[in-house]
């Protein structure tokens, strides 16, 4: 399991993020701003740049609670309810 070291927003909805692994990656999190929660997120800048890292999750989250998978924000892994939307298509 991958873990989140640090978080830079950048445009957009675009941040930089550091691994445990040293590994550096910017990352557009848009498609992952998915659902009732990441609502504010996605329409206030400045919502989206209080993004900040949880150390004891080792993952992004946002003050209102709404966090990203650490392996989903590595691109080992797709949200869950990506998944559930693949099967529903098949």
């Amino acid at each position: 399991m991958e873990r989140v070291l640090f978080v830079e927003p950048l445009t957009g909805y675009r941040v930089r993020l550091g691994f445990i692994d040293g590994s550096v990656r910017e990352v557009d999190l848009e498609r992952y701003l998915h659902g009732p929660v990441f609502e504010a997120i996605r329409s206030d800048p400045q919502v989206f740049r209080s993004v900040r890292v949880d150390k004891r999750m080792g993952t992004i989250v946002w003050p209102n609670g709404a966090d990203i998978d650490p392996d989903v924000l590595y691109g080992s892994h797709v949200p869950a309810w990506m998944e559930a939307e693949l099967v529903l298509t098949v």
